[in-house]
Protein backbone atom coordinates (compact mmCIF):
# COMPACT_ATOMS: atom_id res chain seq x y z
CA UNK A 1 0.00 0.00 0.00
CA UNK A 2 1.39 3.66 -1.35
CA UNK A 3 0.91 5.97 1.59
CA UNK A 4 0.40 9.89 0.61
CA UNK A 5 4.28 10.49 1.50
CA UNK A 6 5.32 8.40 -1.36
CA UNK A 7 3.08 9.76 -4.01
CA UNK A 8 4.44 12.15 -6.34
CA UNK A 9 2.88 15.65 -6.95
CA UNK A 10 3.87 15.67 -10.59
CA UNK A 11 4.53 12.66 -12.61
CA UNK A 12 6.38 13.69 -16.52
CA UNK A 13 7.57 11.76 -19.43
CA UNK A 14 8.43 11.96 -23.00
CA UNK A 15 7.20 9.13 -24.22
CA UNK A 16 4.47 6.31 -23.25
CA UNK A 17 4.17 3.04 -23.26
CA UNK A 18 0.39 1.19 -24.13
CA UNK A 19 -0.14 -2.11 -23.77
CA UNK A 20 -3.14 -3.55 -25.35
CA UNK A 21 -5.19 -6.60 -25.64
CA UNK A 22 -6.82 -7.48 -28.76
CA UNK A 23 -10.42 -8.41 -28.09
CA UNK A 24 -10.45 -10.43 -30.65
CA UNK A 25 -7.94 -12.50 -30.75
CA UNK A 26 -6.70 -12.07 -27.06
CA UNK A 27 -3.21 -11.16 -28.42
CA UNK A 28 -1.14 -8.65 -26.14
CA UNK A 29 0.47 -5.66 -27.81
CA UNK A 30 3.17 -3.39 -26.53
CA UNK A 31 3.95 0.12 -28.18
CA UNK A 32 6.25 2.99 -27.53
CA UNK A 33 4.52 6.64 -28.41
CA UNK A 34 6.69 9.76 -28.11
CA UNK A 35 3.66 11.48 -26.51
CA UNK A 36 4.35 14.17 -23.43
CA UNK A 37 2.60 13.10 -20.33
CA UNK A 38 1.86 14.91 -17.66
CA UNK A 39 0.27 13.86 -14.08
CA UNK A 40 -1.00 15.58 -11.02
CA UNK A 41 -3.49 15.70 -8.72
CA UNK A 42 -5.57 17.75 -10.93
CA UNK A 43 -5.24 16.80 -14.57
CA UNK A 44 -3.74 14.29 -16.85
CA UNK A 45 -2.27 15.59 -20.08
CA UNK A 46 -0.91 13.71 -23.45
CA UNK A 47 0.46 16.25 -25.34
CA UNK A 48 2.20 15.53 -29.23
CA UNK A 49 1.72 16.58 -32.90
CA UNK A 50 -1.19 15.85 -34.89
CA UNK A 51 -1.75 15.14 -38.48
CA UNK A 52 -0.28 17.98 -39.85
CA UNK A 53 2.65 18.76 -37.30
CA UNK A 54 0.60 20.98 -35.21
CA UNK A 55 1.13 20.24 -31.58
CA UNK A 56 -1.97 19.06 -29.64
CA UNK A 57 -3.29 17.84 -26.40
CA UNK A 58 -5.66 15.75 -24.42
CA UNK A 59 -6.22 16.86 -20.94
CA UNK A 60 -8.43 15.10 -18.31
CA UNK A 61 -9.74 16.45 -15.17
CA UNK A 62 -9.90 14.80 -11.91
CA UNK A 63 -13.03 15.80 -10.07
CA UNK A 64 -10.48 17.87 -7.52
CA UNK A 65 -9.37 19.60 -10.81
CA UNK A 66 -12.90 20.05 -12.17
CA UNK A 67 -14.37 21.27 -8.99
CA UNK A 68 -10.93 23.75 -8.63
CA UNK A 69 -11.60 25.30 -12.70
CA UNK A 70 -14.99 26.11 -11.59
CA UNK A 71 -14.34 27.52 -8.76
CA UNK A 72 -11.57 29.72 -10.32
CA UNK A 73 -13.89 30.85 -12.93
CA UNK A 74 -16.89 31.64 -10.53
CA UNK A 75 -18.78 28.94 -10.45
CA UNK A 76 -17.68 27.26 -7.26
CA UNK A 77 -19.67 28.05 -4.08
CA UNK A 78 -20.11 31.42 -2.73
CA UNK A 79 -17.98 31.58 0.32
CA UNK A 80 -14.51 32.58 1.36
CA UNK A 81 -12.00 29.55 2.16
CA UNK A 82 -10.43 31.52 5.08
CA UNK A 83 -13.29 32.36 7.21
CA UNK A 84 -13.60 36.16 6.09
CA UNK A 85 -10.22 36.62 5.91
Amino acid sequence: MNSNADTPNKITADEIKIKVVDKDTGKTYVRKLPINYLETSNILRLSAEDSQGKPSSLVFYTEQGVLGLRDMTGGGPDIHRCEDH
